[in-house]
């Protein structure tokens, strides 16, 4: 999507409507500033407020992702490729958090073992040792949780079985036997038990 175009497009409608931007921010219980970062395309519109911002524009969500006004004839043609660019976007995204997960599981190992080898090495009292190695333990287990849950959502899981590409529940993909990002998961779709790679794409 392209954001400037987006942007670009807000302004027009809002302006063809005859409303300022602090008048539109008002229908749409927001601040000026946020429809400002909309039409400037340094942001987009919260998904639980398009549909009021197309009402009021009065445009379709589909007008509004495209940047303009579509007529019947090219409907189709910029629907399917709106969902392609949308689905290589999440794509994107989903690879980049992947990556992010990996960071954060390394960086939470590091602190951990740091902490235990500063705790066993550097003299200091009891409790404070203690206290050390607890912090080096909180710090790691938030940050597995941080990183198993990006696991969780980002991309999918595709059954061994029957092919079936999903997104598990949390509590499943925690306690899952695991070989890298590949765990052993039961599909929705068949009911088999067997080892699900994890996946980028939907289809």
């Amino acid at each position: 999507m392209d954001q400037i175009k987006i942007g670009r497009f807000i302004s027009e409608r809002r302006k063809a409507a005859g409303l300022t931007q602090m008048q539109l921010a008002e229908k749409l219980n927001i601040t000026d500033r946020a429809v400002s970062k909309w039409e400037t395309g340094r942001s987009m519109p919260d998904s639980s407020i398009m549909p009021e911002l197309c009402d009021v524009l009065n445009i379709s969500i589909n007008d509004l992702f495209n940047g303009e006004v579509i007529d019947m004839e090219n409907y189709k043609e910029k629907s399917e490729k709106l969902i392609i660019e949308m689905a290589k976007q999440k794509e994107e995204s989903d690879k980049k958090l992947l990556k992010l997960e990996v960071l954060i599981g390394l960086f939470s190992t590091i602190i951990l073992f740091g902490f235990v080898l500063a705790a066993a090495l550097i003299k200091m009292p009891v409790w404070l040792r203690i206290c050390l190695i607890a912090a080096g333990f909180i710090i790691f287990f938030i940050g597995i949780f941080y990183a198993m849950k990006i696991e969780q959502t980002a991309g999918y899981y595709e059954c061994a079985e029957c092919g079936h590409r999903y997104v598990p529940t949390f509590k499943s993909v925690l306690f899952a036997q695991h070989l890298g990002r590949t765990r052993k998961l039961k599909c929705p779709n068949c009911k088999k038990k067997s080892w699900n790679k994890k996946v980028l794409t939907k289809d």
